[in-house]
């Protein structure tokens, strides 16, 4: 039996499952100190979205191979994402957790007996890195991997696409946005091998970026990947792929990696897969000198069928912030066919001094001149478009009134 632990916890439930995790007021001694950091065992609140859309997620691949699952979570902490894949996803054999921090592997067994689910899952006290390595063997490989960290997920890639089986789901969260965002861009260079940028939209570029650095290290191992889904809220960045072993397939996915050409004057934008020397230069709409991001993913970074099938999966399911989810995930269905990089509304008024309209009016007016318009889950406030930037500026002068009104 499992000893309890001997620092304050209290009990939480997060859609059918309930777990000890530790009262992180406890451990915070100033309000400005991240408290799950300070406490003796990982384990963060406002990341419940993302575990939610996590369980949605196994849920509609495990309906894709209409068969039984087996999950590797090696960054655990308290457990509870590993412990919700076994209680709320219909269809998973087994659930293998870790996590180098000896108190964190003692809740998350002691939180896996209270779930009665010790025939279902195993618990190893573990580096990350050689738990992944250690079922890298064929047979013994993963259906799903999930890298969780608190920070960026690079140093785990190699071994946990070695741990994923053909045509296996490898999950990544990235929360290390600064880098991805472009306020450290030596640090993101270093770490996913791409130059960021801080452009309004930079969520979308982060995701691209983490997508780019799982592309290249699984290309490494004559893998493919395809991105399924993603979302980017606030301070991480998530992104579900299928991987697929053949060396032609990985020179296939190695194709979709390219640049993002940046204009900070006129906000132009545009996407190349050529030798970046041979496009850096000056912007096509006003001459000034352009700026780039990448290399990075410019294939899909969604599935319209899988972000369906996620949406009837979580019609299934009662959570808190059901609500959200749903607006999500009809946002991600919509988008995932939609040209990239989304412009904000609010950035381009405030750059030409007009009052911002609402985002509707102007998708309405593009439809009207006949461009595609689409809103984005990246950003409230943002349109993707066909629309070349001069044609968005057009439009939103347009749509000022004479006395200033809408």
């Amino acid at each position: 039996m499992t000893r309890k632990p001997d620092y304050p916890t209290r009990l939480i439930r997060e859609g059918s499952t309930e777990v000890l995790v530790p009262q992180l007021e406890a451990f915070q001694k100033k309000p400005f100190e991240y408290a799950p950091s300070k406490a003796p065992v990982f384990y963060n609140p406002v990341m419940e979205l993302n575990r939610d859309i996590a369980v949605i997620a196994l849920q509609a691949y495990q309906t894709m191979l209409q068969r039984e699952i087996s999950v590797c979570e090696p960054l655990a902490g308290c457990g509870i994402r590993g412990i919700r894949y076994a209680k709320e996803v219909k269809g998973v054999k087994n659930v293998v957790m870790g996590d180098i921090n000896e108190k964190a592997v003692q809740l998350a067994k002691c939180n896996v007996q209270k779930s009665r689910l010790s025939h279902k899952i195993h618990v190893k006290h573990e580096n990350a890195g050689f738990l992944l390595s250690s079922y890298s063997a064929p047979h013994m490989r993963f259906d799903v991997v999930d890298i969780d960290p608190f920070g960026s997920p690079a140093p785990y890639l190699d071994s946990a696409v070695c741990a994923l089986r053909d045509g296996g789901l490898m999950a990544l969260t990235a929360t290390d946005m600064a880098p991805l965002c472009g306020v450290h861009p030596a640090a993101c260079l270093r770490k996913y091998g791409g130059k960021p940028l801080r452009a309004e939209y930079c969520h979308e570029l982060a995701v691209r970026l983490l997508a780019g650095c799982l592309a290249v290290t699984a290309a490494r191992h004559d893998m493919s990947i395809t991105v399924l889904f993603s979302h980017s809220i606030a301070h991480y960045a998530r992104l579900y792929a299928i991987c697929e072993y053949g060396a032609k397939k990985a020179d296939e996915s190695l194709k979709n990696l390219g640049f993002v050409l940046h204009c900070f004057r006129c906000f132009h934008r545009e996407t190349t897969k050529k030798p970046l020397l041979e496009h850096l230069g000056r912007c096509g709409e006003c001459s000034s000198k352009l700026d780039f991001a990448g290399p990075l993913w410019l294939g899909k970074i969604m599935n319209s069928g899988f972000c369906a099938l996620m949406e009837a999966e979580a019609q299934k399911k009662q959570f808190k912030l059901g609500g959200k989810i749903d607006r999500l995930l009809a946002l991600a269905r919509a988008e995932a066919d939609a040209p990239a990089l989304y412009y904000v509304i609010d950035k381009l008024c405030g750059a030409l001094g007009l009052p911002v309209p609402p985002v509707r009016d102007v998708a309405e007016t593009l439809e009207f001149h006949g461009y595609n318009a689409y809103f984005t889950g990246f950003n409230s406030r943002g349109i993707r478009t066909d629309a070349p930037v001069m044609k968005v500026k057009e439009i939103l002068r347009l749509l000022k009134m004479p006395d200033g009104k809408f």
